[in-house]
């Protein structure tokens, strides 16, 4: 079996094709294999956040589909960092520089962007179907049929939340340095991700951002399923529609917005159909890490001391373009 590790923003993954595994695997497999490979202490090379597993997609209109299943074994409807790392994949395996990729609720457009820097290859990749419907974002709170810069009691006394899925569902709020770096993300989002709790029984990803400066900003996330990453990039993409919406007297729509995270950096763009409707352009590194091989069989009980791990010189080269921010 062949795999890629690669990440974008920090935000890691392993690339696993169906045309590159030993044989077929079966949907508990792919689930016990994503735990395996991505758990942290006994994983893979260090583990990863999850796997992106590329199939072919419905029909010729996409080049691949991505499915995204996270380090404990959950599906994700789509990952915005890892979009881009599979864009790279299917652009160089089928020499194209402006394609779809289908995922679980939408085909969404991808294309190479200019690199950030020498050896940091990017891509912009669009974010959407975007929605703030209670239904879509499967959220509980006193019958809201939405939930746009407000008190929940329930969370904070004194944090404003807004919901919006995009399509996974994402709870945001703009804090200050302080409560961007305390405690209080964790205590919201591990509630929020109990799969006990009224108000997301299914689990929401949890975005804390500051205001660095106009059309500039930091998110923190505590990612479903993930726990905390340095990187989501559907809600950096998230953060930046309610910023552009919260503070419209700083931004316009289609300025170009710097979003920095834990783990570097990445420009979005909001834009708005003639329907009203928004979407997003999420431009950023597609960073492969190494090319893995490894036996199927053992992997599945956790077993890697076959793997031959191949190191390109990626990682260095991000780590200095992070470096020079």
């Amino acid at each position: 079996m062949k795999m890629i590790k690669v990440h974008g923003s920090g935000n890691d993954f392993f690339i696993l094709d169906e045309k590159q595994v030993d044989k077929n695997l079966s949907e508990e497999e792919l689930k016990e294999l994503a735990r395996r490979v991505c758990d942290r202490k006994t994983g893979l090379h260090g583990g990863s956040d999850g796997i992106l597993y590329v199939t072919s997609g419905h029909d010729d209109s996409v080049v691949g589909k991505m499915r995204v299943i996270n380090a404990d074994g959950s599906e994700a409807s789509m990952c915005g960092n890892g979009i881009r790392t599979v864009a790279r994949y299917l652009s160089e395996q089928n020499n194209l520089t402006d394609f779809k990729i289908e995922t679980m609720y939408a085909d969404l457009e991808v294309k190479k962007a200019k690199d950030f820097a020498p050896k940091v290859t990017a891509f912009d990749a669009e974010i959407s179907p975007v929605s703030f419907a209670a239904s879509d974002l499967k959220m509980h709170i006193g019958g809201k049929e939405k939930l746009f810069n407000e008190v929940v009691p329930e969370l904070s006394k004194t944090l404003k939340f807004s919901a919006v899925a995009v399509p996974n569902p994402h709870l945001i709020t703009f804090v200050n340095h302080d409560e961007l770096m305390g405690p209080e993300l964790g205590r919201i989002a591990t509630y929020l991700n109990n799969g006990k709790n009224p108000i997301f029984p299914d689990g929401v990803n949890v975005s804390f951002v500051e205001i660095l400066a106009d059309n500039n900003i930091f998110v923190r996330t505590f990612e479903r399923g993930v726990g905390f990453t340095n990187a989501c990039g559907t809600a950096m993409s998230a953060s930046s529609l309610i910023y552009s919406l919260l503070y419209a007297s700083h931004t316009d729509l289609e300025d170009l917005i710097t979003v920095r995270n834990p783990g570097g950096m990445v420009n979005t763009k909001v834009h708005q159909r003639e329907d009203g409707s928004y979407w997003m352009s999420l431009i950023g590194n597609a960073t492969f890490v190494a090319k893995v091989e490894l036996s199927q069989e053992r992997a599945l009980i956790g077993d890697f001391t076959d793997a031959k791990w191949v190191a390109t010189t990626e990682q260095a080269a991000y780590e200095n373009f992070v470096g020079s921010l």
